[in-house]
């Protein structure tokens, strides 16, 4: 198969469609995440401001959590990439001539 034909391939569109599918989903995670966290900081300082506990406050574990959320995501596509998208990948690059 020479590279005309493997962009066309039906494996590579489907590869190809999953990969965006995901990246958009967890930019979508992300963007809520983050953006929430801070229009929550702007809209609604006394909500993050409420104490839990003695040494923090909803704004403190909020954050704490948005960042988490980012190293956790980060976890899953890496995970995801190197377990599946780059072994078929791998697999299209050998049906090249």
């Amino acid at each position: 198969m020479n590279l005309k034909e493997t962009v066309n391939s039906e494996k590579f569109k489907k590869i190809v469609a999953l990969r965006w599918g995901i990246s958009i989903s967890m930019l979508i995670i992300l963007f809520v995440l983050y953006y929430g966290y801070v229009l929550t900081i702007a809209w609604n300082p006394e909500f993050m401001a409420k104490k839990i506990g003695e040494n923090f406050n909803v704004g403190i574990v909020s954050g704490v959590i948005v960042i988490v959320g980012a190293w956790l995501m980060t976890v899953i596509y890496v995970s995801w990439a190197n377990s599946k998208y780059d072994k078929v990948v791998e697999e299209l690059k050998q049906d090249i001539d």
